[in-house]
């Protein structure tokens, strides 16, 4: 079980990446796994913010071509949005009494870590290094090692 970044899913979309083929690579093969992973609907919105941004992409994508890159998604056997329950106010209290200086753009990977406690999950597959911060995730750089 396992979630998956944003960093890894604009890889595996923008082709221009050094990393696509081997992020893409690992795109198919967890859509083709009946295995549990996850995706929040932050990283889905990260992600259409990213590879819409002009300044980001090369060659944007529009809207509609993300949607379609997360059906795609979404239409995998094991894959799981998490959703907020009603203990994230109690988590997210939690983690913010863990984690000192929580501020500006890690608050994006604060909520991503915090449904991550909320459902039991540790494991991230993400390229970046903030993730290290929370002590309760093991964040794997999936180009590292597969998980």
């Amino acid at each position: 079980m396992f979630v998956v970044d944003t960093n890894v899913l604009v890889y595996a979309a923008d082709e221009s990446s050094p990393e696509h083929a081997r992020c893409r690579a690992l795109i198919e093969d967890w859509r083709r796994r009946h295995g549990a992973w996850f995706l929040t609907w932050g990283v889905v919105y990260e992600f259409l913010r990213v590879v819409t941004h002009p300044r980001v992409m090369r060659q944007p994508w529009s809207v509609e071509a993300g949607l379609e890159f997360v059906a795609a998604l979404q239409s995998s056997p094991g894959l799981t949005f998490l959703v907020p329950t009603s203990r994230h106010s109690a988590v997210l209290a939690e983690v913010v009494a863990e984690v000192p200086g929580l501020a500006g753009n890690i608050i994006h990977d604060t909520q991503t870590a915090v449904l991550m406690r909320e459902h039991g999950i540790r494991r991230i597959c993400t390229r970046d290094t903030d993730f290290h911060r929370f002590r309760f995730l093991e964040p794997v750089d999936p180009l590292a090692a597969a998980p």
